[in-house]
């Protein structure tokens, strides 16, 4: 009998462990964060653990060792059980009655200064001109006058009446019903308007989810206390599903179109993203490409959401790595 190489014995009881994770993170989207918290941090990791086995699966085809037939095994019940971690094809189709719609946490226009740079705020609004979105919604807005944005219609919502900090809905269409769901003992926010488009009313949501208090301009998880790290995960995690469940039972009462866009501070693999999904359509899933990263981080997390009723059609989607906050803005064309 040929005697393994002890290598290879230790990097597939790693393969064995990074796949059993991976397994077991499948299940996430159904176990809620109220139940089981310490469930929903693992969802963060699945584009880490996707990646991880598809280097074993390239290792293991290239030394064409058996081994690569667990990863293959898990691989494929993701496949069919978990939304894309990588889009191959692209929809870029336009008609012009396509709804544009722009979703942007734009970190504060940059009000406090993390981006070493000056004029962030113009090259904001540069860049929304220049798409030129019909309606936009902005997550971590600033009520300075020197950062409202050019377009007829609008409605802010600052989190507290003597503040600044807050949520927004611009639109180049009339807006005719306006609100906000209260959350509480949070900086984070839901807010909702209903714009008359021809004959139809559409109601857009604009959400921004608890946040996780993880930084891209930090080593959240090597440092000393990362076990304080991973106990605020566990209880923003179960804000979030609070939130959710809020979001929800406001939701269920309407019955025309609608779009839901934001930040939800939780991935596509989470419990949170699957009940906000359920009877929507992903624009990333429908007509984007690539990872579909929103977050600026060393690995592509999707965080950022357009999602629309199920009747609706996605023509297209982008998502935009400009630096001008730790999120990338993302754009879709909707049609009817």
């Amino acid at each position: 009998m040929k005697k393994r190489s002890p290598i290879n014995v230790l990097l597939f009881f790693i393969n064995s462990l990074a796949a059993t994770l991976l397994l077991f993170s499948y299940a996430l989207p159904y176990v809620s964060p109220k139940s089981i918290p310490v469930f929903a941090v693992l969802s963060l990791l699945v584009p880490v653990l996707l990646v991880i086995n598809i280097g074993f699966f390239i290792f293991w085809l290239i030394k064409l060792k058996k081994q690569l037939l667990l990863t293959v095994f898990v691989l494929a019940i993701g496949w069919f059980s978990i939304t894309p971690f990588y889009k191959l094809s692209k929809k870029n189709t336009s008609l012009n009655t396509d709804l544009k719609v722009m979703s942007y946490n734009v970190r504060m226009f940059n009000h406090w200064k993390w981006l070493q740079k000056e004029g962030v705020e113009n090259e904001i609004s540069n860049f929304i001109s220049e798409n030129d979105p019909d309606v936009l919604l902005i997550q971590e807005n600033m009520s300075v006058k020197k950062y409202e944005l050019d377009f007829p219609y609008k409605y802010i919502q600052k989190k507290y009446q003597n503040g600044r900090f807050g949520m927004a809905i611009y639109s180049k269409l009339p807006i005719i019903k306006k609100g906000y769901l209260k959350l509480e003992n949070t900086s984070n926010s839901i807010i909702f308007a209903d714009i008359i488009r021809q004959k139809d009313t559409i109601r857009v949501y604009n959400l921004h989810l608890q946040s996780l208090s993880i930084s891209p301009d930090k080593e959240n998880f090597g440092k000393e206390n990362s076990e304080k790290l991973f106990k605020t995960l566990k209880e923003s995690f179960k804000k979030q599903a609070e939130q959710t469940t809020l979001f929800l039972a406001h939701e269920k009462d309407w019955k025309g179109k609608k779009i839901v866009c934001g930040d939800f501070n939780n991935t596509a693999y989470s419990w949170v993203y699957n009940q906000i999904s359920k009877n929507k359509k992903d624009a990333f899933i429908e007509a984007g490409q690539g990872f579909g990263k929103t977050f600026k981080y060393p690995f592509p997390l999707r965080i950022d959401f357009i999602l629309t009723d199920n009747k609706a059609a996605i023509n297209q989607f982008n998502t935009y790595a400009v630096e001008y906050s730790d999120h990338y803005p993302i754009l879709a064309r909707i049609n009817w």
